[in-house]
């Protein structure tokens, strides 16, 4: 169905576009968060670490070719053959937040480069205006741009617990937008939220699932389960017994996983099935540290279960 996996991987995708595997290079834009700096509010999402999710993001002061430079010599360890080539992931903070002459030229820069077959922003929805979308529609002209925005959940109420700083609706509207202008969406959402159960994390992967303009659906999606991390407002909250969140086991959660996955088309790309926490920072839940004991129990769930993704996409 889709080579040895049982849901549409972006591994399977790039090797079906490129005809190789394509590696995702962690890169810096130098770019704040107006959750963090007082525009929106401060502290920034109560989950987020001080590297505002690019903890493994390369360091923001250097030229952008040495980053990638050094990103690839990265991930050169895991290379048995040449890549297809690379996307280049703009991951730490809200990287549509800056001056948009000079975000145009930094990813400009990375655009033209030969070995970079893609571009990856992560932003928020609230950080996309006119001029930004210019600029993400030129750089679309270069090569593909996907734009990748942290939803988390579909739950208002939640959001607000979370201070994810913008409510649904304005998620909606940058989704619409962006794919008027032919550019790629990703969209992350966590597992375990404060005052989420399995059935709300459901509720957000059907609304995503049924999201669409002019036929199009979501491209791609980023599932992960709450990490709660040192020196965060989460930790914080989990350390006094605030936190209100369910703490899944490894066994609950694949089972969680490969029923959101079933709830999703066949055509969404799945960027991500469990996260990479910092072991230095990682409070709980322990067990995910170890990937590739995650995914190696998905796969043994679905595969017991013989189901797929898409199984109950209606």
């Amino acid at each position: 169905m889709w080579g040895d996996k049982r849901y549409h991987s972006l591994d399977h995708e790039m090797k079906r576009i490129y005809g190789g595997k394509v590696y995702r290079l962690s890169l810096s834009s130098f770019c704040g968060c107006p959750n963090r700096d007082g525009c929106i509010s401060r502290g920034g999402c109560i989950f987020c670490s001080a590297a505002g999710s690019g903890d493994f993001a390369q360091a923001p002061s250097e030229d952008i070719d040495r980053q990638i430079e050094k990103a690839k010599e990265l991930v050169s360890g895991k290379l048995s053959s040449p890549p297809a080539g690379y996307i280049a992931y703009f991951q730490s903070f809200t990287n549509t937040y800056g001056d948009p002459k000079r975000l145009r030229e930094l990813f400009e820069r990375a655009a033209i480069r030969d070995d970079i077959l893609i571009l990856s922003i992560a932003t928020r929805p609230d950080c996309l205006p006119d001029e930004i979308m210019d600029m993400l529609r030129y750089l679309r002209s270069i090569k593909p741009v996907w734009v990748e925005l942290g939803l988390q959940t579909a739950d208002d109420r939640v959001a607000e617990f979370i201070n994810r700083g913008y409510r649904l609706e304005v998620f909606e509207k940058a989704f619409h937008m962006l794919k008027a202008a032919d550019i790629g969406v990703i969209t992350h959402v966590i597992a375990g939220l404060p005052y989420e159960d399995e059935e709300a994390t459901k509720a957000t992967v059907r609304y995503l699932a049924g999201l669409s303009h002019e036929g199009q659906h979501m491209d791609g999606i980023k599932l992960q389960l709450l990490h709660v991390l040192k020196d965060t407002r989460l930790h914080e909250l989990y350390l006094e017994g605030r936190a209100h969140i369910r703490e899944y086991s490894l066994e609950e959660y694949a089972g969680l996983i490969t029923e959101l996955l079933e709830l999703l088309p066949g055509d969404m790309v799945v960027h991500r099935l469990t996260g990479d926490a910092p072991k230095r920072l990682l409070v709980a839940p322990l067990w995910s540290a170890d990937k590739k004991r995650v995914l190696n129990t998905i796969m043994k769930y679905m595969k017991e279960r013989d189901t797929w993704q898409g199984r109950c996409f209606t």
